[in-house]
């Protein structure tokens, strides 16, 4: 008695090959095969930074050689990070990228950004700093303008709310005290960790960022508030106020 057909029937032959022709014929020296064979079967460094570039623009632009283009956007932005961290309109500005593969490039980035972020909120901020530090560095080190965020956090040190308070020019952002520990009062937040960058690359804290520092930290005393710390990220790492004791 025969079979009954599937609900699923597996390609025949005829098709199969006909697919495995058609990806010779756009990958006729197996570059893009092999490619694959390392992402599926290497380690996390099993690619280069441009290699895997040039994967996600093999996805979102299958008919043409992309290796040229991939080794184009790392030496427009820097750097791997700097590539995902970049916004659409400056990524379809480089020759060749057009928005399918600005966006193949952009959900890696916020995928990214999402994945470092839960890993911020599952643990206590202070006993997981090297998450938050891989968080930020994530988010903030290839900006191009300086942004300052807060991180409210409970009277366990969980976070509540991480609030992009300013996104200012390329070297200079605005920090209101009062409307930092307005914001703590209004949400309940025992705690906060102050957060900017420096456009410039290095991390190094200014007079000013130790000024504001301890005018907020002052004004936090007064109402019950602790500020934790107050964190620089720059391209050449980053700065901790509080390790190097300047607060």
């Amino acid at each position: 008695m025969a079979d009954p057909p599937s609900l699923f029937p597996e390609p025949s032959r005829d098709k199969a090959e006909k697919d495995r022709v058609r990806e010779a014929g756009l990958d006729p020296s197996g570059h893009r095969a092999r490619l694959r064979k390392r992402l599926l079967e290497g380690g996390d460094d099993a690619l280069a930074d441009h290699e895997l570039i040039e994967y996600l623009l093999m996805i979102a632009i299958p008919r043409q050689d992309v290796k040229p283009h991939a080794r184009m956007l790392i030496q427009r932005f820097g750097s791997l990070a700097g590539v995902l961290n970049a916004d659409a309109q400056t990524l379809m500005g480089v020759p060749g990228i057009k928005d399918a593969a600005a966006a193949a490039l952009k959900i890696v980035g916020i995928s990214a950004r999402r994945l470092a972020r839960q890993t911020v909120r599952e643990e206590p901020v202070l006993s997981s700093w090297q998450a938050l530090l891989d968080y930020l560095h994530i988010d903030m080190a290839h900006l191009n303008h300086e942004r300052v965020r807060v991180l409210y956090l409970n009277t366990q040190n969980r976070l509540i709310l991480d609030q992009i308070v300013s996104d200012g020019t390329l070297d200079e952002s605005a920090i209101y005290t009062r409307e930092i520990i307005a914001k703590a009062m209004a949400i309940g937040a025992a705690a906060l960790i102050l957060v900017h960058n420096h456009p410039s690359g290095s991390p190094e804290p200014s007079r000013a960022d130790i000024q504001i520092t301890q005018k907020i930290m002052e004004a936090g005393r007064l109402l019950g508030i602790t500020v934790h710390d107050h964190v620089i990220i720059g391209r050449q790492g980053h700065v901790s106020l509080k390790a190097k004791g300047l607060i």
